[in-house]
């Protein structure tokens, strides 16, 4: 059967009409099922650094002397406080509660001065001594010292004044000032500050 030329180019026609609507919907169909563009990453943050700690010796008129670890920038306050606080017998005053605390320092809290004897009087670091009392009284002797003689002098306190006894208990009585450089904790410079104020 002949088809008519006008009959042929409405078939095409309709043809290319179905052909476009079928490429729409299949484009329409690729688009929705095509993958979402992921949003950009936000850079990661470095992790803060480890906050650099402090170890202090916590000696005097505490409740629980000895070393502690503190946060950089804690002041002497702080180590106070974790020294469990300082004893009815503290002389608070005497010491500078806001300075800062530096690695590797002794804070000693000092007693409270008894009537007659000699202020208190403030050490290198931020921390106080007490000055040996009873100027131009006896002064204690090394060897002999109770722990609580030898935990008022300056730069001492009760656990240097323990290993000062320890010492001799193993060793013997003090021969000398100079002597209590063998005591752990007692430097060239304590010794030179203790020497005018004790015996051996």
């Amino acid at each position: 059967m002949s088809v008519s030329r006008s009959t042929a180019l409405a078939l095409a026609a309709a043809l290319l009409l179905v052909l476009v609507l079928a490429g729409h919907h299949l484009s329409r169909t690729g688009s929705a099922s095509a993958p979402e563009i992921a949003a950009p990453l936000e850079p990661v943050k470095p992790a803060a650094a480890t906050r650099k700690m402090l170890v202090v010796h916590v000696v005097g008129a505490v409740r629980r002397a000895g070393l502690y670890r503190l946060p950089d920038g804690s002041r002497i306050a702080d180590a106070v406080r974790r020294a469990g606080g300082s004893t009815r017998h503290a002389d608070l005053a005497a010491i500078n509660l806001a300075a800062p605390l530096v690695d590797g320092v002794q804070v000693l809290v000092p007693r409270q001065v008894a009537p007659g004897a000699a202020p208190t009087t403030a050490t290198a670091g931020g921390a106080a001594g007490t000055e040996a009392p009873g100027i131009g009284g006896p002064k204690p002797s090394l060897s002999s010292a109770t722990a609580e003689e030898l935990d008022q002098l300056p730069g001492v306190g009760p656990v240097t004044a323990q290993k000062i006894i320890d010492y001799r208990t193993e060793h013997g009585p003090f021969r000398s000032v100079d002597d209590l450089d063998a005591v752990p904790g007692i430097g060239p410079a304590r010794i030179a500050q203790l020497r005018d104020l004790v015996t051996p």
